[in-house]
C-alpha cells in the first residue's frame, strides 16, 4: 500500500486550461470583479460556485472554518446567514473579524476576502429565513446547531414536528436566525496557471476609496 505522502504527490493539480485574467482595466470596486468572476464560474458549470469558506476565531483566538452558502453581493458587501446560537454565531459575537474564501477549481480561480461581519436587522434575517426551502426551515427550527446530539432518534422526532409546523404555518420564522453582511477591507483575486505563474490582484480599502496592486505568484 502506498504511503499517504506518495498518494498526494501523485495527484495532479492546476492542470488547466484556465481562462486569461487581464489586469489592464480592472473595475473600481472589487465587488464588481467578484460578480464578473462568479457569473463566469456559473457559465462554466462550476459545481456550487456560491459555496464559500467562512473563517472566524474563538474566545481563545484559535481559528475556525466551515463551508456555507453566499446569499448576496452588493457594493463591497458579502452576505451569509446562520443561527446566532451556533458555534460560528457565538464566535461572531466575540469577534466580528472574518475571512471568506471561494475556490473554483474548474477554472483555477480563488477569491479571498477579509472584513467585518455585521448582523442585519431582524426583518431582513426573517425574510432570508422564509426564503429558504421548507426542509431547510424545518431543520433550522429545531435549533441546537453545534450542540451535542445524544440520540439520532430525537432529531428525527423533532424534525417531524417542525415539518408539520412549516406546513401548517409557513410564515413561522426562527428568531435565532441571523443574516450577516461582511464589509470587506481587503480582497485578493487569484488566477491559477499550470506553470505556476499565477496572477494575483489585491484590492485594499483606503478610507472610502479602493486601491489595487499586482502581487507576485
Amino acid at each position: 500500500m502506498k504511503q499517504t505522502k506518495d498518494l498526494l504527490r501523485n495527484l495532479k493539480s492546476l492542470v488547466g486550461p484556465f481562462p486569461d485574467f487581464h489586469t489592464n482595466d480592472l473595475p473600481k470596486y472589487p465587488s464588481d470583479l467578484f460578480v464578473e468572476w462568479l457569473n463566469f464560474a456559473i457559465e462554466e458549470g462550476v459545481h456550487e460556485p456560491h459555496a464559500m469558506t467562512l473563517s472566524t476565531v474563538d474566545e481563545a483566538g484559535a481559528p475556525d472554518a466551515r463551508v456555507l452558502i453566499l446569499k448576496d453581493v452588493k457594493i463591497n458587501r458579502w452576505y451569509f446567514a446562520t443561527s446566532g446560537t451556533s458555534r460560528k454565531g457565538e464566535q461572531l459575537k466575540l469577534n466580528s473579524k472574518v475571512a471568506l474564501t471561494f475556490y473554483w477549481s474548474k477554472i483555477g480561480r480563488q477569491v479571498r476576502i477579509r472584513g467585518i461581519a455585521s448582523e442585519m436587522a431582524t426583518e431582513e434575517s426573517s425574510k432570508d429565513f422564509l426564503e429558504r426551502s421548507s426542509g431547510s426551515r424545518a431543520i433550522a427550527l429545531i435549533g441546537n446547531q453545534s450542540k451535542e446530539m445524544i440520540q439520532r432518534e430525537n432529531l428525527d422526532e423533532a424534525l417531524l414536528k417542525t415539518k408539520e409546523l412549516v406546513k401548517q404555518a409557513p410564515d413561522t420564522s426562527n428568531p435565532n436566525w441571523k443574516l450577516y453582511a461582511v464589509d470587506a477591507d481587503e480582497i485578493e483575486f487569484w488566477q491559477g496557471d499550470s506553470e505556476r505563474k499565477h496572477m494575483r490582484v489585491q484590492y485594499k480599502r483606503n478610507s472610502e476609496h479602493w486601491e489595487y496592486r499586482l502581487l507576485c505568484p
